[in-house]
């Protein structure tokens, strides 16, 4: 298998976790992440979030982006559970592309 390019990263990682999801191998990490269920996926989303924040206090850049390589990875792991394309999410931020983050937040339907 080819190593992606940055542009195309999110997909061909998310076919590799789609993989992982429905053909589980013993020593697969996301495997093992889907065999214990959605709760223990948003566990560890939560840690990685949790683990972004630290390193942004601690001013490393570098932490910083291995931290956020994280998030996003796991990220991915929790689309995978739902089947959510990471192209709805880069469509989402097109739609929202130059509109003021207050307006769009206000636009959105109140729960």
């Amino acid at each position: 298998m080819s190593k992606p390019d940055s542009r195309e990263i999110f997909d061909r990682l998310y076919e590799v976790i789609l993989d992982r999801r429905d053909h589980p191998g013993e020593n697969s990490y996301v495997s093992s992440l889907y065999k214990r269920g959605l709760d223990k996926i948003l566990s560890k989303v939560g840690e990685e979030a949790a683990e972004v924040v630290i390193a942004g206090k601690g001013g490393n850049a570098e932490e910083v982006v291995r931290e956020t390589a994280d998030l996003f990875f796991h990220v991915l792991v929790l689309f995978g559970h739902y089947d959510i394309s990471p192209s709805l999410v880069l469509e989402e931020l097109t739609r929202r592309f130059g509109i003021s983050g207050i307006e769009e937040k206000n636009s959105r339907p109140k729960p």
